[in-house]
């Protein structure tokens, strides 16, 4: 009984825990993504087949470790047991605030933002944390590269529906915002055709066009507008008058939020919300309308904002199993101390990148690629 207490420790929850447990941290950032809590399940089931690790999670980002007192959550084989088939995050997500940019309320009522990330750092070494998985976008990922030129031991998993990360052909959630939007699109048709009218259908992506992309092709669409390749409202008016006679018709387009018109912008305002650091895209649809009804189309127009539904729900199988094969990976890299680093997809193997080379530039759509390619051979008009 004796030997055991001595090879025993109390940890930070008051546990009784081996002397030589190690402990690693698992941090959700930015917006929420199918295939978030697949990547958690797959981080504490690798790492339960080691005997000295246990793993944690942040509540709602670093914003967990930040707070007082701390919020965090043992992630252990029971608490992750079925979550593989949950949209959203177990441990929460949030894309405001942060170490380097913690929002403080002044007395006046105005915000001010300090930097934390020290502190942080310091608190993860007193918690006992020897590695950090932060699961996010670019916006997490440049925070991940920021913490390990302090010296923090972390690794970057990419998540985003945007599939806007050059480093890796893929970002689990990417395939099921795409799923989403296609199922959107058959559901438009049928109202279309019932009523001859054009649907616009507006998608989430920001600065890219892969989801807006895909759905069109997949939906077939008669147009799509991406920020990659503005557009000339009188090429778009062009195409859908094709699909007109005698007043009778109808057509589909898919927009990107980040679309514009040639020689135009796109259309975004800053948050009003304190610590959200991006601008907000969205309105596209209504404007573009617009613009048809000034270049003279005369049928009926309705517009449809997919917004959140993409983000939500059950991942497809395609996110699960590579969420799986990203948080497998990203363990292995704890135990390799491939720390600066972040898992990536580099068909057909998962490899690891160097977190500065994965944040260097975006993943845009090439206007030149088969993908589009493929949509111009199928008659999709891009409205160039």
């Amino acid at each position: 009984m004796d030997s055991v207490v001595q090879q025993c420790t109390t940890d930070f929850l008051g546990r009784k825990i081996k002397k030589n447990m190690k402990r690693v941290l698992i941090a959700t950032g930015g917006g929420d993504c199918p295939g978030l809590n697949a990547v958690i399940r797959a981080i504490v089931k690798r790492a339960s087949r080691e005997r000295d690790w246990e793993v944690v999670g942040s509540i709602e980002a670093f914003n967990g470790i930040l707070r007082e007192p701390t919020e965090i959550k043992v992630l252990d084989e029971k608490a992750v047991a079925g979550i593989h088939v949950q949209g959203g995050t177990i441990i929460e997500t949030t894309n405001k605030g942060g170490p380097f940019a913690w929002p403080v309320k002044n007395k006046d009522g105005s915000w001010t933002y300090v930097d934390r990330s020290d502190e942080m750092i310091r608190k993860l070494q007193y918690l006992g944390i020897d590695a950090v998985i932060n699961i996010g976008g670019d916006g997490s990922q440049q925070i991940s590269q920021a913490l390990y030129e302090k010296g923090l031991n972390i690794i970057g998993v990419p998540k985003t529906i945007d599939n806007d990360l050059s480093a890796t052909d893929f970002t689990f959630g990417f395939q099921t915002a795409v799923q989403v939007a296609t199922e959107a699109v058959d559901k438009l048709v049928t109202t279309a055709t019932s009523h001859n009218r054009v649907l616009i259908m507006e998608v989430m992506g920001r600065f890219t066009g892969w989801i807006a992309l895909n759905a069109a092709i997949a939906g077939g669409a008669e147009v799509c507008l991406i920020p990659e390749i503005p557009y000339r409202i009188e090429k778009v008016l062009e195409r859908l008058q094709m699909r007109y006679s005698r007043g009778k018709g109808h057509a589909i387009i898919v927009v990107a939020e980040g679309a514009k018109p040639v020689n135009g912008n796109v259309i975004a305002r800053k948050s009003e919300e304190v610590g959200y650091a991006n601008v907000q895209l969205g309105g596209i649809s209504g404007q573009l309308a617009q613009q048809l009804k000034e270049a003279g189309f005369e049928g009926d127009i309705r517009q449809t904002i997919l917004g959140h539904l993409q983000r939500g729900g059950i991942p497809i199988a395609y996110d699960r199993i590579l969420a799986t094969q990203f948080g497998v990976k990203a363990f292995e890299m704890v135990l390799e101390g491939r720390f600066g680093e972040m898992v990536a997809y580099r068909h057909p193997e998962i490899i690891s990148v160097p977190l500065k080379d994965a944040i260097n530039r975006p993943n845009l759509v090439d206007p030149n690629c088969n993908l589009v390619k493929t949509a111009r051979g199928i008659g999709i008009s891009f409205g160039d």
